[in-house]
């Protein structure tokens, strides 16, 4: 665009008729919009040309040119409403004009043509402006969402949500089969589309939100068990489906899909798309991290890969994750996604490079320098650090708060569960993954809690009806060790992983 400005201000026709190529139909489009006339809005595109290249010098940054064009468009829009005098036009009839001359060997598809037309336009004036306008220039005239967001001054996120709010508007009143068709397959929710996401609710929701793809529910949890830097290493990954097994129930064979899903990825075509749905917390941001991680593998480089990562939501108070929301809520965020660039790929592999190193330096050095391209990190991250035995008594967080709520007399496992996802909701912690804690915390001979009322802690798809009613209460040595009168490191035996970190008999 700088070559065609600064021609332009050289008088070279060429760089002239460039630029009135290139932006032409878009400022039709918004002249159209505030005069609703043909012949009005072809006078106004001409007189706004002369104006900006008159005043082409005046422009600093060549980069600006379509915001700036805009503005010198709708004043002259204004300057004509001020002097109209002759009568309007409506677009529809100049519609009818050129399908008669391209039909006209046709009478009866003329006539079906001409009936769609004044359908489609009729149902599009009926939306607001400035999805109207967003329409027209992106199926009708063919831009791309980067140029009207350029010419606009609108976010592509913006545009895409626009669209997307269009196409719904317009399934309810276009009755006809093939101009439905036309606007079912939204750059922001076409069929090639690769939905990954966590928890099978929050995709149930999707699903019912009525978003175009494929939906895939990532199933993994990297906030428990053994896991390395390269999650596809054969000899690794078993090791790590034992270890889930044994201490959440979850059956090899099951854990083991995770290969069916890597190769779900590895099989796509680039012409598709990718939207990662995620959270801020914890659990999330491992799992976007291991993805960013393994998408950053040469294969996807070609690959639009988008991200919509959100703690927050307009009408939950209290946000915990996407599977709070309803479909029509689900629905708002379609579109809102933005494409991932390689900063933020970088970020992804960092994070997920130091997470799943054995050396707690690389945690360290990690937590020191921060992330900025990905916002929910550094909180994710510190979090994850704190799940590590203190030097004070060799308590981690989520030990030190189950303590602590136990002792103010919330004692009984589904209530307590719910305590701590409002005090450590940065955790994003399940029921199954603090089970394991709480197991974990009663056994061996230097138990901190004592269960009664039940026998054993819930695994996976494992019912236990005494469970729920059981009560919890802290042991003589749990109290010493919270005030800090004893380290639980030097005496616990068991071992356990916190990222890549392996802490075995209090030594990590």
């Amino acid at each position: 665009m700088k070559l065609w400005i600064d021609g332009a201000l050289k008088g070279e026709a060429e760089a002239c008729e460039q630029l009135v190529a290139q932006y032409r139909g878009m400022a039709f489009a918004v002249a159209y919009q505030l005069l609703q006339d043909m012949h009005g809005a072809e006078d106004v595109v001409q007189e706004a040309f002369t104006e900006a290249f008159a005043n082409l010098f005046k422009l600093e940054k060549p980069e600006a040119f379509p915001g700036w064009f805009k503005v010198i468009v709708e004043r002259q829009c204004y300057r004509w409403m001020r002097r109209k005098r002759h009568s309007v036009v409506p677009m529809q009839e100049l519609d009818d004009v050129c399908l008669m001359q391209d039909q006209k060997h046709d009478p009866e598809t003329w006539a079906l043509q001409k009936e769609l037309q004044r359908t489609l336009r009729s149902s599009i004036t009926k939306l607001p402006s400035t999805m109207q306008i967003v329409v027209d220039l992106f199926y009708f005239q063919g831009y791309t969402l980067q140029e009207i967001s350029e010419f606009l001054g609108v976010s592509i996120s913006a545009l895409k949500k626009r669209l997307f709010d269009a196409r719904a508007k317009l399934k309810r009143s276009i009755p006809v089969r093939n101009l439905a068709i036309t606007f079912n397959e939204l750059y922001e929710g076409g069929e090639g589309m690769l939905h990954i996401m966590n928890g099978d609710h929050a995709a149930n929701r999707l699903r019912e939100s009525g978003i175009q793809g494929d939906i895939v529910v990532w199933r993994e949890l990297y906030t428990y068990g053994p896991i390395s830097t390269d999650m596809a290493d054969r000899k690794a990954r078993q090791h790590r489906a034992v270890a889930l097994e044994d201490e959440l129930g979850i059956p090899q064979r099951e854990y083991l899909q995770i290969d069916k899903l890597e190769h779900k990825l590895l099989s796509l075509k680039p012409e598709q798309e990718i939207v990662l749905w995620f959270e801020h917390d914890l659990y999330d941001q491992t799992m976007l991290s291991y993805l960013l991680h393994f998408l950053s593998h040469q294969k996807f480089m070609e690959f639009k890969i988008n991200l919509l990562c959100i703690d927050s939501f307009p009408q939950i108070e209290h946000f915990r994750g996407l599977g709070q929301l309803t479909p029509a809520q689900m629905q708002t965020l379609s579109g809102t996604w933005h494409v991932i660039q390689e900063e933020e790929m970088k970020a992804g592999r960092a994070f997920w490079e130091a997470y799943s190193s054995s050396d707690i330096r690389d945690h360290e050095q990690y937590m020191q320098q921060g992330s900025q391209d990905l916002p929910f990190a550094s909180a994710a991250f510190k979090a994850h650090l704190s799940r590590l035995p203190s030097e004070t008594n060799g308590l981690g967080i989520i030990e030190k708060t189950t303590l602590e709520t136990i002792m103010t007399g919330i004692q009984r496992p589904t209530a307590l569960f719910r305590e701590m996802g409002d005090k450590l909701p940065v955790l994003g912690m399940g029921d199954l993954e603090y089970w394991a804690h709480l197991k974990r915390m009663s056994e061996g001979p230097y138990a901190l809690i004592r269960m009664t009322g039940a026998a054993r802690f819930p695994k996976y798809n494992q019912h236990e009806p005494a469970f729920h009613d059981a009560v919890l209460s802290v042991t003589e040595l749990g109290i010493q060790v919270l005030h800090g009168e004893v380290d639980w490191r030097t005496l616990r035996e068991d071992e356990y992983w916190v990222g890549g970190i392996h802490v075995e008999k209090g030594i990590f």
